[in-house]
């Protein structure tokens, strides 16, 4: 059964099995149908014998009533067929019928129409029986000869493929070959050819090679290309005709194809690691990049100099402002990765020039609108914020830069902005005062909350000086106008002129107005007759006048205070009491210190006072108030309580430096890992080219090697634990067959490899095993019909793409012929739940991008924990490792230890889906439970709920709902 499947060209999936034909209605339309008929018929067969019955009864009906007709489209389902077909009988010679098969072969192969010829050949690359091999061979070399290139094309590889497999047949075939190649003309004839030459007789190859050498720069594409791969082999192996192909490769990097100068710059950097050549290869990498339309052409060369950059350290550094060109390029993801590399090429001679062209980039984003505007800002921003980080040289001027455009960015990019300046002026003490003075400036220009807040924080800490302090009052008052708020506003209500007259009762009879309704009042309008005036117009008109009052411009501090930002309050709270003390501290100025004192005191009782009133569109909230009334009694008793001082000027100081550290370390240890990884070790194995495998040499053909992983040929094996972790028993100790599946997952597919063993003292026939799904996953392969002797075993394979993170099941059965032909033995099969685990990937962002993500994602999952974890930061590392999702809490805010934790984490799907979560648990008492809750949210519902099963914290207590 294995011996047809061994040369099929693929396998065809049959969405209904129950919609097989019978023998007899192939046979029927085979026979008695036309062409088109025959043509469907033939497409049915081929399926049904690709999923594992190979049909023997219907070869004569098919050598009798298809062979003859001369349809193409049938004539190609015809060798289709024989490539499958089981040609052999049950003692292993070959079928009589076959004789047939050889005779129409050879007919097809002299045929006069090219198409029909240049198929048959296709045919006889996959034939490996030689009998029938042998009779066909005078008129497939006659095809070398034929007069269209179809033919031919197609004729030396029928050649190559024959000298392979039964090289006595053919024993010329390199010497024909080569004179082949001398005589044509036709290029695609030539490369077929050559590719064919170099397969069969490296000698051969070697020796045209030599013959052509010097005009294979003016070569056809197609030729180069077979000759460059020629190349990277011969150069493995004869050494000494290195220096040869590296003079022609370079000469090949100046071709007119995009094609031909990719191949010639990965050859060149194949072949030698000389800094010139590299340096010459990544250039035309970048070239292409540039010039290319195609973004995914891109995203591959740039991971191509990507990849030289990690062996060669430092050799393309010089080639940094080349790569920063790929930026006109308006995919956001070609962006991201030029960006990515160009930053881990910067260095101190060439970070100017880098930082002035993101700049540029960056004043471009607020001068015109690209796609996905707000994300390539967000990445220029990032970069120059890691350039400045990297290079204090250049930090006041990026700092000045980007303060410039705090009043033109959206709010997302000016939180990044502000957040960049905080980590640059705790670095920088030299970069303090511009930067304070420049921040000050720009106050009244802000008008997002959460930059204000970023603001008024640096403005707190760094306003060392008493001119220093003076200015940013001066600024912080001007930006919250007239106090207190609450009687400024009032006054703005009073002054409000009355809008449309309200409804009047006019009584024009003899001038006097008509007694009025009990609930309206008396008014005097202006010429002098007498009007009633309801309650509802009144309510009505003060309303239309408080709304006047509220959509009249104001300063941005007080703007944002009256529409409710609470917290942007508080801060300014505390940002006054920092400035009063350190006023207090470095001015000897008393009343100065007690003006500034008692003007920071009605500021924060005017904001709690408004808060309370009908002018702000959400009334303050107990926590705000709190906030703002401490910093009220701070600012009253720092005089007595010095402690008061402390907490104010140096703890919130030192909390932020140890944040900054913390990043720095991290930053430290992510490009050790990444030095180390590229770092020879003293006890490293030195390769001697003489001794070693070809393939173990650093000369090896990195495509080779590339194939030969692809192709699951790597030479890493899989730990055999982790193995055994992954076997699931499908059936019972006690059934007629014990089955076992080991569930290896790829990166889009699940494949199953069963075990079967046939625990009874017959021969079990037809058996097979039949899987189907639940979920976003789908059975593209299925597993072949077998026949299994008494006690023996049998291993088939079953492949399932999966298409989403979704929650998925395999279940199915294995069924089997029982003694009489139409009984049918079942044996139902355990389920096998997909481990959505497998597609997760830990991964990080930043606080802005997780926040932005979280109130986007409309799909929460709520998860209750009730786990007998000893300490919440073991429960936390139980999670992350069951969800595989990474912890973005800093370090630094989880030390200590306490009774309660909250944390945020974040992994990514293989398919591009984001999964976030919020941890907050609390541990009651020294040894009570971990109780609390998880929230996880993702845009999809599938992925929200996969997560939140949580099987792994399941096994250990963790999950209570």
């Amino acid at each position: 059964m294995a011996t047809f499947l061994d040369h099929s060209y693929s396998l065809v999936h049959i969405d209904n099995a129950s919609d097989q034909p019978t023998l007899q209605e192939l046979k029927n339309q085979l026979e008695k149908g036309n062409d088109d008929t025959k043509v469907e018929t033939m497409k049915r067969v081929l399926t049904v014998m690709l999923n594992g019955d190979p049909m023997p009864q219907l070869l004569m009906h098919i050598i009798r009533f298809v062979m003859p007709s001369k349809s193409k489209a049938l004539k190609k389902l015809l060798y289709l067929y024989y490539e499958i077909c089981p040609k052999h009988d049950s003692n292993g010679k070959l079928k009589q019928e076959m004789i047939l098969v050889c005779n129409g072969i050879r007919f097809d192969l002299q045929h006069p129409n090219e198409y029909i010829r240049g198929m048959t050949l296709r045919f006889l690359c996959k034939l490996r029986e030689h009998e029938l091999i042998e009779p066909l061979l005078a008129p497939a070399r006659a095809c070398l000869e034929h007069r269209h290139a179809y033919v031919r094309k197609n004729a030396v590889f029928a050649v190559a493929s024959i000298y392979t497999h039964f090289e006595s047949v053919i024993p010329d075939a390199p010497d024909l070959l080569y004179a082949f190649l001398e005589t044509e003309s036709d290029h695609t004839c030539k490369r077929n050819a050559f590719a064919a030459l170099q397969q069969i007789s490296h000698d051969k190859a070697l020796e045209y090679l030599g013959s052509v050498f010097d005009g294979i720069p003016n070569a056809d594409e197609l030729l180069q290309l077979a000759e460059m791969e020629f190349i990277r082999k011969d150069a493995i192996t004869n050494a000494q005709n290195k220096a040869r192909y590296l003079r022609l490769i370079f000469d090949l990097l100046e071709a007119n194809t995009s094609t031909v100068v990719y191949e010639a710059a990965s050859s060149l950097t194949a072949l030698t690691n000389n800094p010139v050549a590299v340096k010459a290869a990544a250039s035309k990498f970048i070239e292409l990049s540039i010039k290319e339309p195609d973004n995914n052409v891109k995203l591959i060369v740039l991971e191509k100099v990507d990849q030289l950059r990690e062996k060669n350290e430092g050799i393309l550094d010089d080639l940094v402002m080349e790569i920063l060109r790929v930026l006109s390029s308006p995919d956001l993801d070609v962006r991201r990765k030029a960006l990515t590399l160009a930053l881990e090429m910067v260095t101190s001679k060439n970070v100017e020039e880098v930082v002035l062209l993101l700049k540029k980039e960056l004043s471009k984003t607020v001068d015109e609108q690209y796609e996905k505007n707000n994300e390539y800002r967000s990445l220029l921003i990032n970069s120059i914020h890691q350039c400045a980080i990297k290079f204090s040289e250049v930090a006041a001027s990026v700092v000045e830069l980007l303060m410039d455009f705090i009043a033109d960015f959206n709010n997302a990019s000016a939180v990044d902005v502000i957040s960049f300046v905080k980590e640059v002026v705790e670095r920088f003490p030299k970069l303090r005062p511009s930067i304070v003075e420049r921040l000050v400036s720009t106050l009244s220009e802000v008008r997002a909350g959460k930059v204000y807040r970023g603001a008024l924080w640096i403005v707190g800490e760094y306003s060392l000086e008493a001119n220093d302090i003076r200015e940013a009052w001066k600024k912080i008052r001007a930006s919250l106008g007239e106090i207190p708020i609450l009687a400024s506003e009032q006054r703005l209500l009073e002054d409000q002129p009355d809008g449309q007259p309200p409804e009047t009762n006019k009584d024009q009879v003899n001038g006097h107005a008509k007694p009025s309704a009990p609930s309206g009042s008396r008014k005097v309008l202006a010429d002098g007759t007498y009007a009633t005036e309801s309650a509802l117009t009144s309510q009505s008109a003060a309303k239309a006048k408080l709304e006047a009052v509220k959509a009249q411009q104001k300063p941005p501090l007080r703007q944002l205070i009256l529409d409710g930002d609470y917290y942007l309050a508080s801060v300014l709270s505390a940002t006054l009491t920092k400035l009063v003390m350190r006023h207090s501290e470095i001015s000897q100025d008393a009343a100065r210190t007690n003006a500034l004192r008692a003007e920071a005191m009605l500021i924060m009782i005017s904001i709690v006072r408004v808060g309370q009133s009908q002018f702000v569109k959400a009334p303050i909230d107990e926590d705000s108030v709190d906030r703002v009334m401490a910093c009220v009694r701070s600012l009253a008793e720092f005089a007595q309580k010095k402690d008061l001082e402390t907490v104010f000027l140096d703890d919130t100081r030192k909390a932020f430096r140890a944040m900054v550290q913390t990043e720095e370390k991290k930053r430290a240890a992510k490009e050790a890992v990444e030095k180390a990884k590229s770092a020879i070790q003293i006890d490293d194995v030195v390769n001697i080219r003489q001794l070693a495998k070809k393939n173990m040499v650093d000369g090896a053909d990195e495509m080779e090697l590339d194939l030969e992983k692809a192709t699951g040929g790597d030479t890493a094996t899989e730990d055999l634990s982790s193995k055994l972790a992954r076997v699931v028993q499908l059936t019972g100790f006690s059934d007629p067959v014990y089955a076992e599946a080991y569930v290896k997952v790829h990166q889009f597919d699940i494949v199953l490899d069963v075990l079967l063993v046939n625990q009874t003292l017959e021969t079990l026939q037809n058996l097979s095993v039949e899987f189907a799904t639940l979920g976003d996953l789908k059975v593209v392969e299925r597993p072949t019909t077998q026949n299994l002797g008494p006690h023996d075993f049998q291993n088939v394979q079953s492949t399932i793409k999966v298409s989403s993170t979704d929650l998925g099941v395999i279940f199915g059965n294995v069924v089997y012929d029982g003694p009489s032909s139409t009984e049918n033995n079942v044996v139902i099969l355990n389920d096998v739940h997909v481990d959505i685990m497998d597609y997760i990937q830990p991964a990080y962002c930043t606080e802005t991008q997780f926040r932005t993500m979280w109130t986007e994602f409309e799909w929460e999952n709520k998860v209750n924990i009730n786990s007998k974890a000893k300490t919440l930061r073991e429960f936390l590392k139980q999670l992350m490792a069951c969800t595989n999702m990474s912890c973005l809490t800093p370090e630094a805010s989880l030390k200590g230890d306490c009774q309660f934790l909250s944390a945020n984490l974040y992994a990514r799907s293989v398919f591009g889906e984001d999964a976030l979560a919020n941890l907050s648990i609390e541990k009651e008492g020294e040894n009570g439970p971990v109780t609390g809750f998880v929230r996880i949210r993702s845009r999809s519902q599938g992925l929200a709920l996969s997560l939140g099963s949580l099987k792994g914290l399941n096994k250990v207590g963790g999950i209570t709902s």
